[in-house]
């Protein structure tokens, strides 16, 4: 009797449990069945089709004081200011100056009243606020040569659009159309990419600019460890991928030393600033094949991004910000830590990523810039074109990097803070370059360095490879 009583008591408790998540749900408008998952969201890329540059015309800038010079000399008089009427209801204002060649507000004429637009009595050039003379240079298209317009203003970059009707790149787009298509698109013309568009960043980055070094708050030497304590602790920690209670308990319990797994992460943070600008900025000997990914990590509960590139054939780590986004910036800021790091850029210089736009859209940010290299997309996990058949070999390299790295970092379960994570993935990438053997590399680290292999141990070589940081940050506050 029992038994069935307790069955019937747990039925019911289901019963009145889904009775008010359902209520739940009614008033507070979230489903409350649908538990949150631990697996980040796989969403597929929204398609993205980006242009050909376009035609860039560079205006002709002229020097105001020049011309009155010049007037000067021809007339036999100096050209006098605007004399405005005492009464009357036209204004320009002072700190506007002549786009075209500078000349002040003294000499610019309110050409239709107060409706914003101006002539110019020095270089005779008509302008508004909006003008073509107020931008550094004009865009066309490259198919037409018309003048492309303004239609959109993103977060980063502004959308410049085509509207022709005669353009050949719209005509083509317009035939090649199905009749199914063709009349989709009278009724939904949005669902069509049938215009040339450009899309020009207003982003506030300077690509090749190297940035200083930031030392860290703790001084490592004046720790309570020793040297090869802090080596040991860095090998358990980073080659081993301990996480930093294991680190603890290990260095208790094997060593007998007591250390907080807080103090590990905090030799972590100082050892990854002063590990950075070495890696950075250390002269490799690289290749012609570079391939780059994201993955997912785990920051204070919330997904983020890693970004890689990767010297296929060296095995070098070259690049590896890390995001609360996935978007074209932070695409720019990994490429360029690539650039950074070459000698000279070459000719032929030529990127493999997936098929994620935001590297399309970062290739035209360094067209702007005269930086000029090629993107080659491998879409999806077949070779169902020509490109992925190619460069396959290129992704895979990369997707086995990730691996390695989510082979490390599993066991901290994600990071309690972005600096965290940044400092954690500094570790690795030094550790990956300077202290790992690879197999393909004949069992050989791959950034070989005479005073680290010629160590015994991994601790050692830890110590050492702060020491080589710490001595190029000196030369570099000394030069």
């Amino acid at each position: 009797m029992y038994p069935q009583l307790l069955t019937y008591l747990l039925e019911f408790i289901k019963f009145q449990d889904q009775i008010i998540r359902t209520l739940q749900t009614l008033l507070i408008g979230k489903n409350m069945f649908e538990k949150p998952t631990e697996e980040p969201v796989h969403k597929p890329y929204r398609k993205l089709q980006v242009d050909d540059l376009p035609i860039i015309e560079t205006l002709e800038k002229l020097n105001y004081k020049i011309l009155l010079e010049n007037y000067s000399m021809e007339h036999g008089k100096p050209l006098k200011p605007v004399k405005r009427h005492a009464h009357s209801k036209t204004t320009v204002p002072k700190t506007m100056n002549c786009p075209k060649c500078g000349a002040p507000s003294d000499y610019l004429y309110a050409n239709n009243g107060n409706k914003g637009q101006f002539l110019c009595k020095v270089c005779s050039c008509l302008f508004h606020d909006k003008n073509r003379f107020s931008k550094e240079a004009i865009l066309r298209c490259p198919h037409c040569a018309k003048t492309l317009e303004k239609v959109k203003k993103r977060k980063d970059f502004s959308v410049f659009k085509c509207k022709n009707n005669d353009c050949s790149y719209y005509q083509k787009k317009l035939k090649t159309m199905s009749k199914k298509e063709k009349k989709r698109f009278k009724k939904d013309p949005q669902a069509f990419k049938v215009r040339y568009i450009f899309r020009q960043f207003h982003v506030d980055f300077l690509p090749l600019s190297k940035q200083s070094p930031e030392l860290p708050r703790v001084n490592l030497s004046k720790i309570h460890a020793s040297a090869h304590t802090l080596g040991l602790i860095l090998t358990y920690h980073v080659n081993y991928g301990l996480s930093a209670r294991k680190t603890a308990a290990i260095m208790q319990d094997v060593h007998g030393v007591a250390i907080s797994h807080q103090t590990i992460l905090n030799y972590e943070n100082s050892v990854a600033l002063l590990l950075k600008p070495y890696v950075d900025s250390y002269p490799y000997e690289l290749s012609d094949q570079f391939c780059g990914d994201e993955t997912y990590i785990r920051v204070n509960g919330k997904w983020h991004y890693l970004f890689f590139f990767f010297d296929a054939v060296k095995k070098i780590i070259l690049s590896y910000p890390v995001s609360p986004n996935r978007d074209t910036v932070t695409a720019i800021h990994a490429i360029d830590e690539v650039l950074v790091k070459m000698k000279e850029i070459p000719e032929d210089l030529t990127l493999v990523v997936d098929g994620n736009p935001i590297y399309l859209l970062a290739q035209h940010f360094f067209a702007q810039h005269d930086i000029q290299f090629d993107v080659k997309q491998v879409i999806g996990l077949t070779n169902d074109d020509p490109v992925s058949t190619e460069f396959r070999p290129l992704k895979q390299v990369i997707e086995r990097l990730n691996r390695t790295f989510k082979g490390n970092y599993r066991s901290t379960h994600g990071f309690g803070s972005e600096h965290g994570s940044v400092s954690y993935v500094t570790l690795f990438v030094a550790y990956f370059n300077f202290l790992r053997p690879h197999a393909s590399l004949e069992g050989k680290v791959p950034v070989v360095n005479p005073e680290l292999s010629g160590l015994p141990t991994m601790p050692a070589r830890w110590t050492k490879l702060i020491e080589l940081s710490q001595q190029w940050i000196v030369k570099q506050r000394l030069a």
